[in-house]
């Protein structure tokens, strides 16, 4: 892999992923840029305990632009766009409407009743592919292998960032999620917190351990195996099941077989087949219904911090299509007291998603 790092007109970074024998890559930006905002603030629920992130300057950012003005295409035929160069492979660059910036002045308040402090952190975004029509799962396996070496990079950098807590690598596809802009893509954020979901999962690990010696998380994945009723698709070092406690229509959680804290920890072995076996879980999952899905894919890794020792890789990806012509919402139960009611099972998920589709080879 080839690693080229630059700056955009406006001081942002962006960095080139590449295989060795790819063209160099157009490292300046032409363009005249106004400067990003850092007004980005958090304020902590004190109910909750938990910080919330107020970034209104992204009220503003493109939203569903043509693909003729898609800001991740490669810049082309006099068209600049946020990758200078006329091809990539892949792409990360800092998000121009970040939630969170490194150089954060947001929250200077004067009688507030809550907590507040600037949004420090770094958002980025990660560019697949040049190609606007394509999916990560559509992609060739060399080419989604240097997906994972962008996620493992940035984990690293971002990790070493002062007031960094958590490094979070996600993708958000399709409408129906929220996605603004369909070329594939998906994004990194560095946090200056410990993320609600990880604490609650690992205060949880924590007393699993203290009550059986275990690691929680190892414990989940023995037992998926050990059953086999949904588990989906298997490899040397990796495993994808469907949890036997599935809150959403369509959720895969995919572990690596040996317990390790976060992307940079994976073996070359354990990253390329990884590889192979996302790509064939992306295929299956597109193949259950006559469109795309839609989904979030997320990475739960090790925070800086706060029981990182029971920390577990994985990958978390979940759907709200619960039918080929009906979404999920999150109504009463969900959204006000955050007890799921799913409308499928487990089993029947994983049973369809295992005759979904052929294995990828």
């Amino acid at each position: 892999m080839r690693r080229t790092s630059a700056q955009l007109a406006d001081g942002r970074e962006i960095i080139y992923f590449d295989r060795p024998d790819a063209p160099e890559r157009v490292l300046t930006d032409p363009r005249e840029l106004s400067a990003v905002s850092t007004a980005a603030q958090m304020r902590r629920d004190p109910v909750l305990d938990e910080w919330v992130i107020m970034a209104t300057h992204r009220q503003d950012r493109t939203l569903h632009p043509p693909t003729s003005e898609c800001p991740l295409c490669p810049s082309r035929n006099g068209r600049q766009t946020e990758v200078p160069s006329p091809d990539y492979d892949v792409v990360v660059f800092e998000n121009r409407f970040p939630s969170l910036s490194t150089n954060a002045t947001g929250g200077e308040h004067t009688g507030l009743p809550v907590e507040h402090a600037p949004g420090v952190g770094r958002c980025e975004v990660v560019c697949f592919t040049p190609d606007h029509d394509a999916s990560l799962g559509s992609l060739e396996p060399d080419y989604a292998r240097l997906v994972v070496e962008a996620w493992a990079d940035r984990t690293t950098a971002l990790s070493a960032l002062p007031g960094i807590e958590q490094v979070f690598c996600f993708q958000n596809r399709g409408r129906a999620i929220g996605v603004t802009l369909e070329h594939p893509h998906g994004q990194i954020y560095a946090y200056p917190f410990v993320t609600p979901r990880t604490r609650q999962m690992l205060g949880n690990a924590a007393k699993h351990a203290a009550r059986t010696g275990h690691n929680l998380f190892a414990d989940v994945l023995a037992g998926e195996r050990d059953s086999g009723d949904r588990v989906i698709a298997e490899s040397a070092h990796w495993t994808a099941f469907v949890p036997a406690a599935a809150r959403w229509p369509v959720e895969v959680h995919v572990y690596p077989h040996r317990r390790v804290p976060d992307i940079p920890s994976l073996t070359d072995q354990e990253r390329d087949d990884f590889v192979y076996l996302y790509l064939d879980v992306l295929t299956r999952l597109d193949a259950l219904y006559d469109s795309a899905l839609p989904y979030v894919a997320a990475w739960h890794q090790a925070p800086l911090t706060a029981d990182a020792e029971h920390a577990y890789l994985h990958l978390q990806i979940c759907s709200i299509q619960r039918a080929a012509d009906k979404l999920k919402y999150l109504a009463g139960s969900e959204a006000g007291m955050g007890a799921f009611i799913t409308d499928v099972l487990p089993e029947d998920v994983a049973s369809r998603l295992r005759a979904a589709s052929p294995v990828v080879t």
